[in-house]
């Protein structure tokens, strides 16, 4: 109930009686007051006045169950939430989740995570209290081939969704990193359990600098968070929530085509390496050339001397060639 109180709160511009939220939500005075009365201890500022009602006026930045709920507007994502103060990997909770037969769209989300994961075994750190740690479990009647282009719909959504709360233009990284001025702000991890012929579930997982301040001396030269390029502490469920509602949208249009057809245009203005000198490590050899954009399928087009490459992910990465970007 606390989370619908709060939705009905967000949603009015003036106090909300004790009376409307008895008979909307069917419950007592004194049910509604202790409603209220926890909502305080847990850092919300809600005044309330007599012969008037209640009115937010502040929330607190944490990533609870109610606070998602109650800022969510999503169709799909989100139906089930389960938020962790602090996990191992939400990727893990969520594939258990998927093991046990929680439905497509269950969102895990923590304050901390203590054992992240990267790509190709790395770690991602998840400080509390100032970073995001999301997943989103996926169940898609998708040919398996397919499936790993939904690491570009996840940055493409991720991006999106920076946007619309901070107003900061993130780029992107091929294929998956979140980059702001140069530097690293969010990392995506998509795993998946696959039968030979079919899809079981998948895990979106995005990890997100927020209000970090430092980072690790390994990663400090190429990390960045929100706050430090912007200097604003942004609400970190609104973040979430705006990256879901930008995740139903271009999964949409995924599923339509299920390829990138009609997502390639969107992604390639948000392309960090267009039109830029990459270099290609590929275990097979390295190469240098002009980064062209993505195709249909998500491989990135590098102009070379020779002609042009479809570079596809994998075990081949892309850096620039004086630098991280």
């Amino acid at each position: 109930m606390k989370a619908k109180i709060l939705q009905k709160l967000r949603a009015s511009a003036d106090y909300v009686s004790g009376q409307q939220l008895c008979e909307q939500f069917g419950v007592s005075r004194t049910a509604v007051w202790k409603a209220i009365k926890q909502l305080k201890e847990e850092g919300y500022d809600i005044e309330a006045v007599q012969n008037k009602g209640y009115r937010i006026k502040a929330a607190p930045d944490t990533l609870s169950k109610n606070e998602l709920e109650s800022l969510r507007k999503t169709t799909w994502i989100g139906q089930r939430i389960e938020s962790f103060t602090v996990t191992g990997s939400t990727n893990t909770e969520a594939m258990q989740l998927g093991e046990q037969g929680a439905p497509h769209g269950t969102l895990v989300v923590a304050d901390r995570q203590e054992s992240g994961k990267g790509r190709r075994g790395r770690v991602w750190q998840t400080p509390g209290g100032v970073a995001i740690a999301m997943s989103i479990l996926l169940r898609p009647d998708i040919a398996v081939v397919n499936a790993p282009m939904l690491t570009i719909v996840a940055a493409l959504s991720v991006a999106k969704g920076i946007a619309d709360v901070t107003g900061l233009n993130a780029e992107i990284k091929w294929p998956n990193d979140i980059v702001l001025h140069g530097k690293k702000l969010v990392g995506i991890l998509t795993e998946m359990s696959t039968q030979i012929d079919c899809i079981n579930y998948i895990v979106v997982g995005i990890g997100i600098n927020v209000h970090n301040t430092e980072f690790a001396p390994e990663i400090a030269q190429t990390a960045t968070s929100i706050f430090l390029e912007s200097g604003v502490h942004y609400n970190r469920a609104l973040l979430v929530e705006k990256i879901c509602e930008a995740f139903e949208e271009y999964y949409a249009l995924f599923l339509r085509t299920q390829d990138l057809s009609e997502l390639a245009d969107t992604y390639n203005k948000m392309l960090a390496n267009l039109d830029r000198e990459v270099r290609v490590l590929d275990p097979q050899g390295e190469f240098d050339g002009i980064a062209k954009g993505i195709n249909e399928r998500g491989e990135l087009l590098v102009e070379t001397k020779t002609g042009v490459a479809a570079v596809s992910s994998g075990e081949v990465s892309v850096r620039g060639i004086y630098g991280y970007v």
